[in-house]
């Protein structure tokens, strides 16, 4: 019975290492194209502060740049009530072209993020793990270099969420706005 029980364990634990695994990535990815100015224009997360917070979200604006030793600093501005919120995060390169991880100074969770796809002039599709002591969660982003996208890529992002097995609750097209956006470095 235990042994049973510990090989179903160990497959579920297997399967789910390679659905992380599989995760699909940018080929040929190009760093110094991602970097500039992005909007935040769809969010899909499976975490509970996601659940919480969502009616609250809207668009925000992202900037992108290399650092020196080749990582990236990623500083969101966003509307946070009456104010305007700065996140500033490094992402750490790793050996595999657009793979990053970043650990959270406040939570100390661990972020394992991928560029999925990206043409860079016009969308990215980002996806990350978020490992934490109380679990994990998946998180998918979707950029745009203007503030509105094409039908076709908001539902690629969709399909792409529920790929990643989030539901229509946990995905989110980001409300428009222009508060914080002049704000954004």
């Amino acid at each position: 019975m235990q042994a049973t029980l510990l090989s179903i364990l160990g497959l579920a634990l297997l399967g789910a290492l390679h659905a992380q695994d599989n995760i699909p990535m940018q080929a040929n990815f190009q760093q110094d194209k991602l970097t500039g100015r992005w909007y935040s224009i769809g969010l899909a997360s499976s975490s509970n502060w996601f659940k919480e917070k969502k009616h609250l979200m809207k668009m925000c604006t992202t900037v992108i740049t290399v650092t020196a030793d080749g990582n990236l600093e990623v500083n969101s501005t966003y509307p946070k009530g009456d104010q305007c919120e700065k996140k500033n995060s490094l992402y750490i390169k790793t050996e595999q072209p657009g793979r990053f991880s970043y650990t959270s100074p406040r939570w100390g969770s661990k972020h394992d993020i991928r560029v999925v796809e990206t043409n860079y002039d016009e969308y990215a599709l980002v996806a990350t793990r978020i490992s934490k002591s109380t679990g994990t969660s998946t998180m998918v982003l979707l950029y745009s270099r203007t503030k509105e996208l094409s039908p076709e890529r908001l539902e690629r992002f969709t399909q792409f969420s529920k790929e990643q097995g989030l539901t229509d609750e946990e995905i989110l097209i980001l409300p428009q706005t222009d508060k914080c956006m002049a704000e954004a470095a």
